[in-house]
């Protein structure tokens, strides 16, 4: 005869375990404890199993009939409830394991002795701060665009698009190596690009218009300030490393017969060559009887021990009347990287190399420093040339590298 709610609530315990039994395989063990719990008695593979279906009062009579029929669906399509309850459980345990946080702090723990340690800091703090809380619980697999717009978002909306937009980068670098480690079918920051507004001002700005930069290039070479900083200004488009590896360019890296400069990238610490156009060397060879007994390329003005100032090309820029939202330092990075690409069409992976970004192999090997360095050369020459060609107003013709 089938249980009724009154039946199971009103079951009292005795000095011993015993069963009501409801239909279809369907039972409640009450214990001398007074706990009731739902059994489902079955038979698989020729043998006869029992199955948990939860404890009343939490899970009642019409729960439990519903896991029953459950339950014995998978047996009519020829599966073990059992086992299949134990693959689920072990499937939520490895997704548990395979979540954000346990895989970005894997890529961190990965690539961090290839950085210098501040910039390793300011990554591992911005997931902690601004990723971890929000989505480092979820399984990586599971986490789609929208949810990771949103936690960018949250970033953006209190004022700091700048760290948004690297927040998101950092997102999709943990996305790729989850996706090379199999533990991710693919990045969905790739499909957040244009999401955010573009960062204006700081560090980012760039102009990527040739007229423009033309215009900036003419405005430069004019410029009547102290030689070494003129020299800086002038080398700063022309090789494009970051702004405080050119302050801080000793003498002892430039080889002036091999026409290369080389030195330590400030976030990795890894060695880099920049080959230097004839245009470079120039620059270089008439700086060279100022400032060549010091160490620096480019000494402070009141030190000749020290470099010159972090602000001392930027003030320069704004003495131009060059906006700060148009051009900076770190700018000339940006609009070597797109005309270069779009307009000169040379090879993507020559202009990272080149900007001394981490490129791999086909293999996942990172590439060494030397890797390309002739069509760099011919690529850094190739550049000058089109800078000189727009200052002069001539009508530069986009020079294209085969292959």
């Amino acid at each position: 005869m089938p249980l009724t709610d009154t039946a199971v609530r009103n079951a009292k315990h005795a000095d011993k375990p015993f069963k009501l039994t409801d239909e279809r395989g369907l039972f409640l063990i009450v214990t001398p404890s007074g706990g009731k719990w739902w059994r489902l008695k079955y038979r698989f593979g020729g043998k006869e199993k029992l199955l948990s279906l939860g404890v009343y009062p939490d899970v009642g009579l019409k729960d439990a009939r519903t896991r029953r029929d459950e339950a014995r669906k998978l047996l009519a399509d020829g599966v073990d409830p059992g086992e299949h309850r134990k693959a689920k459980k072990s499937a939520r345990e490895d997704r548990a394991g395979n979540s954000f946080e346990v895989i970005g702090r894997e890529w961190f723990a990965k690539h961090a002795p290839n950085w210098v340690p501040s910039h390793g800091d300011r990554i591992i703090r911005r997931l902690e701060r601004d990723v971890f809380p929000w989505i480092g619980g979820r399984p990586i697999a599971d986490i789609l665009a929208p949810e990771l717009l949103a936690v960018v978002q949250r970033i953006e909306k209190r004022g700091a698009l700048e760290t948004a937009h690297r927040a998101l980068q950092n997102c999709g670098q943990v996305f790729r190596y989850a996706v090379a480690t199999g533990r991710a079918d693919r990045d969905p920051s790739g499909d957040l690009r244009g999401a955010l507004p573009p960062v204006k001002g700081g560090h980012f700005s760039a102009a990527t218009d040739p007229a423009r930069v033309a215009e900036i290039l003419r405005m430069i070479d004019g410029y009547q300030g102290t030689p070494t900083v003129c020299a800086a200004m002038k080398l700063a488009p022309l090789v494009f490393v970051r702004p405080g590896e050119l302050r801080k360019a000793q003498w002892a890296d430039v080889d002036l017969d091999a026409a290369e400069w080389r030195y330590r990238v400030s976030k990795t610490d890894t060695l880099h060559i920049v080959p230097l156009s004839t245009q470079a060397m120039g620059i270089l060879k008439d700086l060279e009887p100022l400032t060549g007994r010091s160490t620096f390329v480019f000494p402070s003005a009141r030190a000749n021990d020290r470099p010159m100032s972090d602000n001392a090309v930027l003030a320069a820029m704004r003495r131009l009347g060059i906006p700060k939202d148009e051009m900076s330092g770190h700018g000339f990075r940006a609009t070597a990287r797109t005309i270069l690409d779009e307009v000169l069409g040379f090879r993507p992976d020559f202009i990272e190399h080149q900007l001394a970004h981490a490129v791999r192999d086909p293999n996942g090997r990172a590439y060494n420093r030397t890797a390309h360095l002739d069509a760099r050369r011919h690529m850094m020459q190739s550049w000058a040339d089109y800078l000189d060609g727009l200052m002069r107003g001539a009508d530069v013709i986009p020079l294209r590298l085969a292959g």
